[in-house]
């Protein structure tokens, strides 16, 4: 009996493994073609209870949102989708009357890239926030 648990939880992991790897490929292939139009701010806003948010916004050189995407979800299941509503304005000057038609998540992440874009702008870097796994097992640095 016990062996089969342990079958089944190897199973569950190679499953996850898989589909985790397809939800990167996605996102990755997604990254593309945004990057093909121009420069890509990407922000993310992590929950442990709920749904995880990551936002692209593809912008040209006077910072003009060509495109916007989101991912949003608790599943490897959750792709990329369009973001409607910032085609056509300027990253730099969105606005909480830019925000009204979002969730507070989505509202989080592009707070989130819009500060690292302008961290990077500025010449500077953006900090590494820790993981659990990092607090769980210490390196030294």
């Amino acid at each position: 009996m016990i062996w089969y648990v342990i079958i089944l939880i190897g199973f569950s992991w190679l499953l996850q493994s898989i589909l985790g790897f397809l939800q990167i490929k996605h996102f990755n292939k997604k990254y593309a073609e945004m990057r093909k139009l121009g420069r890509v701010a990407i922000g993310r806003k992590t929950a442990r209870f709920r749904a995880g948010t990551v936002v692209m916004f593809a912008i040209d050189r006077k910072n003009t949102i060509l495109k916007a995407g989101k991912m949003q979800g608790v599943t490897v299941f959750s792709r990329v989708r369009n973001l409607k509503g910032f085609e056509g304005k300027k990253l730099l000057t969105l606005d909480e009357d830019d925000f009204k038609n979002v969730n507070k998540l989505t509202r989080l992440a592009i707070k989130d890239a819009l500060n690292s874009y302008n961290i990077i702008s500025k010449g500077g870097e953006l900090k590494v926030k820790k993981g659990w796994i990092d607090l769980l097992i210490p390196t030294k640095n």
